[in-house]
């Protein structure tokens, strides 16, 4: 795994026990999905912590005039039905923003991140769900935070940030 995801445990210690899959979440539909096999690892957490999103924004993968992975439609609406699965699991389920990536990525477009960012977060907080917004810090200075090898993944430096946020959020300190 590649990220936040394995910094976290060490930084909540031993009061929490942490349950990550061990395959990139990808795209909505793919959680959606993997939720019938994670079930039993989650079944009975308190908090899930959880996005999507880069994959869900990818543009230019063919030759369609650079339309998302997933239309904005279709990724509201199984995120809505990711959220709405999670919280029959969790009393607390975090959404974490999708990260932006560096603007030369010729695989994701900003603009496009902003704005499922934008369309999703109100309601995902209309149903309940906390926000931990990882975009805004990591877009405080992609060129730090976002690698310049791949220009999607977050360097250790943003991979540090963000697992400090999302322990934050977990521990309820913001």
């Amino acid at each position: 795994m590649v990220g936040y995801g394995p910094l976290v445990p060490d930084l909540l210690g031993s009061e929490y026990s942490v349950w990550q899959p061990e395959d990139n979440c990808r795209f909505v539909k793919y959680t959606l999905r993997g939720l019938f096999e994670w079930r039993a690892e989650i079944e009975g957490a308190d908090i899930i912590h959880w996005n999507n999103g880069l994959w869900d924004t990818s543009t230019g993968l063919f030759d369609d005039g650079g339309k998302p992975f997933t239309d904005e439609e279709e990724y509201v609406k199984n995120m809505l039905r990711v959220a709405s699965e999670l919280k029959k699991i969790a009393p607390r389920v975090i959404f974490a923003t999708t990260t932006p990536v560096r603007p030369d990525y010729v695989y994701n477009n900003n603009a496009v991140i902003e704005r499922y960012n934008q369309v999703l977060v109100p309601l995902l907080r209309e149903i309940g769900l906390e926000i931990n917004d990882l975009h805004t810090p990591v877009a405080a200075d992609v060129y730090r935070y976002i690698r310049e090898t791949d220009k999607i993944h977050l360097s250790e430096e943003g991979a540090r940030l963000c697992a400090e946020q999302v322990a934050r959020a977990i521990r309820g300190e913001g």
